[in-house]
């Protein structure tokens, strides 16, 4: 009777536990940009400790990007109930001032309290893109990934997802609900 209920207690232990099993693919480090109000964005102050969801995008694409950020406001309108962030920083930073992104935002339907447009300098844009995200380059050329990432509480890169497929669109929603329930 008694190895029962300590299995029993065990398996609801288990049920309960904060632990998310996803992979670490990186750390993004602390950094400083401008956000789409002209106001200095402190990752620190603003995303440690919240579950947030980065993709890369410029404001006149003619291709993916207004795809993307449509599915950017289907994350922030499944993610409703959790404190989850979304960071779509440019990779046009020439072009994408700050009152151009806030109009982009705007046009999305984006919370400024949740979801953020980020600018700053090429150099500083690409060292985020290339060596934090391991997505590519911004160099001028106006090519991007058009992968959305996840990060959890501590920074830490756990997951990526194709944005032209629906599944992994669904995986991404409910990965995130995972983080955002969790302590992990």
């Amino acid at each position: 009777m008694k190895l029962a209920l300590i299995v029993i207690t065990a398996l609801l232990l288990s049920a309960c536990s904060s632990y998310v099993s996803l992979p670490t693919y990186g750390v993004v480090p602390d950094f400083v940009l401008t956000d789409q109000f002209g106001r200095e964005f402190k990752s620190k102050e603003r995303l440690n400790g919240k579950v947030w969801v980065a993709n890369f995008i410029f404001t006149n694409c003619p291709g993916p990007c207004p795809r993307m950020s449509r599915q950017m406001r289907d994350v922030k309108d499944a993610s409703k109930a959790h404190d989850v962030r979304l960071v779509s920083f440019t990779i046009d930073p020439a072009r994408d001032t700050p009152p151009v992104l806030a109009a982009y935002g705007k046009r999305f339907g984006a919370d400024p309290d949740r979801w953020y447009f980020l600018t700053g300098s090429q150099q500083d844009l690409h060292a985020l893109c290339r060596h934090a995200f391991m997505l590519g380059n911004v160099d001028g050329s106006l090519e991007h990934s058009t992968r959305f990432v996840l990060v959890d509480r501590n920074s830490r890169i756990r997951g990526y997802y194709d944005s032209s497929d629906r599944e992994s669109l669904r995986t991404l929603i409910g990965d995130l609900g995972k983080l955002a329930r969790s302590s992990a």
